[in-house]
């Protein structure tokens, strides 16, 4: 299948690892134009999938930044325009529960710092990518959500479901805003997936009594949510489709 990504300049924040890598080899795999990785504190991931994308024929290059920082965000995609001269899809994964907590127990700080990572970055990234994106024509926009939006959390994730339901609210909102200039946006609200973000918040113990309530009676691998950001990412694929979110959860949240 031909995703019609061979001429796109394509960035991925958060791609070191788990969905952000998965989602970097999946537009790697399918010949993008040129592909942007960001990274904050994990460089040798994105390195390592920068040499994968390599070999296989693409243009990749590594992009730093604190995006909780203010600013950061628009001089990320700066660069990124500099590097490759143009932006078509941007793919908001970065993001983290950062911590634990109770809202009786939370701090104002801990608020802020679960906030600005997972809302008012994405916030700034798509700000800076709209007028790169209405330059070359239109685009895409793809913000990686959590099912944790739709049910608010739980364990001490609540703070984290509630960014998390900010910008499922805000993308919507924005895919009206950019629809008559050509520029889709779409959320994607991942389950529970294999991957460095559940290993380092969530016992095994609660790992396996989640499980337990997959219809698909596993946790997604990685890869398995790529496919649904590259078919939102398509404009060949996807032209009719914005303000949607595509749930990627085994069966484990039927909205």
């Amino acid at each position: 299948m031909d995703f019609g990504f061979s001429d796109k300049v394509v960035m991925v924040t958060g791609a070191s690892s788990g969905l952000g890598r998965a989602i970097a080899d999946a537009f790697a795999s399918e010949g993008v134009g040129a592909l942007a990785l960001h990274y904050h504190s994990s460089r040798d991931g994105v390195d390592a999938a920068v040499a994968h994308a390599e070999r296989l024929g693409v243009t990749a290059a590594a992009f730093g930044a604190d995006l909780s920082v203010p600013g950061a965000a628009e001089r990320l995609v700066g660069a990124v325009e500099a590097a490759f001269g143009r932006l078509d899809v941007l793919v908001n994964n970065a993001g983290a529960m950062v911590q634990r907590s109770l809202v009786s127990e939370a701090t104002n700080e801990l608020f802020d710092k679960i906030t600005a990572l997972n809302y008012r970055s994405v916030f700034e990234m798509c700000r800076a990518a709209i007028p790169r994106l209405k330059a070359a024509g239109g685009g895409a926009i793809v913000n990686i959500s959590s099912s944790a939006a739709r049910n608010g959390g739980a364990g001490g994730s609540v703070l984290y479901a509630g960014a998390k339901g900010a910008l499922s609210t805000f993308s919507r909102g924005l895919a009206a805003e950019l629809a008559r200039e050509h520029i889709r946006v779409n959320v994607v609200g991942p389950g529970l997936f294999d991957t460095p973000f559940h290993a380092e918040m969530t016992s095994r113990e609660q790992l396996a009594r989640i499980e337990t309530t997959i219809p698909m009676g596993r946790a997604g691998r990685p890869e398995e949510c790529a496919g649904p950001v590259l078919f939102l990412s398509s404009d060949r694929l996807a032209s009719y489709i914005t303000g949607q979110s595509l749930e990627v959860n085994g069966g484990r949240l039927m909205p």
